[in-house]
């Protein structure tokens, strides 16, 4: 039995479901509890969940905190981050504490911790409000890093990464939360961490896009009638190179998109993975359509900043005429 749902709904969804199903995960953060979030994620959950829904203080570094020190002590901390830019407040309790706690205590103690946040552009928000991350999460050792782009993955990936043993870093399309409409399958279902998907299959070039962008790039494709593979990443870490590299093998030709800036952005990291593994495939040089090397923009200029059809539609000619 399935629901047509928004992505916030199906957030919603997956954690009513999981604190129905594990008394331990608790649920916190900055307005999460009688507001129910910015974006209305945990809208009533507090209600129907008294005693696994609190609210925090503003206060990044101790939300991530306590996060830590309930996962190692038996429970399955989800706090949210109210904007992934704050995250950067508490980024010490990530790299020196959350992510290496299985390693330090020799497996002896984990931290089972879900960090949900929405990301990226495209809603016209303030300052700090709108980056895209997700390359500086991906570089930890020892954080997973999810980027769901539909109501159903958003399902099942949060349900997987609420699961896994280890501390998983969670982002939310801010764009994405009620664009659209989708069946998403009511009660039991998990979607595999680390696992992309090939959403369209083609011969002429691979697409590689996650979060909103794969709807964009699924938009361009459409629009110039290019018979495109285009790839889901879904889970930025850890990547899932090996549908990259069949998909590149067969088409000779890739494009990768992303929403964040171009310097250092997982773009990158896919093209070396494509360059070790895949290099005589290759017919033309990777192309990437990124956001710029500079901090995200304020209202006037944001989707000037962003990727859109048409810099992706360029950027596929370009890896086809080369």
């Amino acid at each position: 039995m399935a629901n047509e749902l928004r992505l916030v709904e199906a957030i919603r969804q997956a954690l009513r479901e999981e604190m129905a199903r594990d008394e331990s995960v608790v649920v916190y953060g900055e307005d999460v509890g009688v507001s129910g979030g910015v974006f209305r994620a945990t809208q009533e959950l507090q209600e129907e969940f008294p005693e696994q829904v609190y609210d925090a203080p503003l206060a990044e570094a101790a939300i991530l905190g306590m996060g830590v020190g309930l996962g190692a002590t038996g429970f399955t901390p989800v706090p949210e981050i109210q904007f992934a830019s704050f995250a950067y407040q508490g980024f010490h309790q990530l790299v020196q504490h959350a992510s290496r706690m299985r390693s330090r205590t020799r497996g002896t103690l984990g931290v089972p911790m879900t960090v949900r946040m929405p990301y990226g552009g495209g809603i016209r928000a303030l300052e700090l409000h709108s980056e895209s991350f997700e390359a500086g999460f991906a570089h930890v050792p020892g954080l997973k890093t999810v980027v769901p782009s539909n109501p159903s993955d958003a399902k099942g990936l949060l349900t997987a990464a609420i699961r896994d043993p280890d501390p998983v870093m969670f982002l939310e399309s801010t764009s994405r939360y009620r664009a659209s409409r989708e069946s998403v399958p009511e009660g039991e279902h998990t979607v595999p961490l680390g696992e992309a998907e090939v959403v369209r299959e083609g011969a002429d070039v691979t697409v590689v896009a996650w979060g909103a962008m794969l709807h964009e790039a699924m938009s361009a494709v459409e629009d110039a009638e290019v018979d495109a593979e285009v790839i889901d990443l879904r889970t930025v870490s850890p990547m899932d190179s090996a549908t990259i590299l069949e998909s590149v093998r067969k088409t000779g030709r890739c494009v990768v998109v992303h929403e964040a800036p171009r310097t250092g952005g997982l773009g990158a990291e896919i093209i070396a993975r494509i360059n070790d593994d895949a290099l005589y495939h290759l017919e033309a040089p990777v192309e990437r359509v990124t956001g710029y090397d500079v901090p995200f923009p304020m209202f006037a200029r944001e989707e000037a900043y962003r990727p859109d059809e048409e810099r992706i539609r360029r950027g596929i000619e370009r890896a086809l005429s080369a």
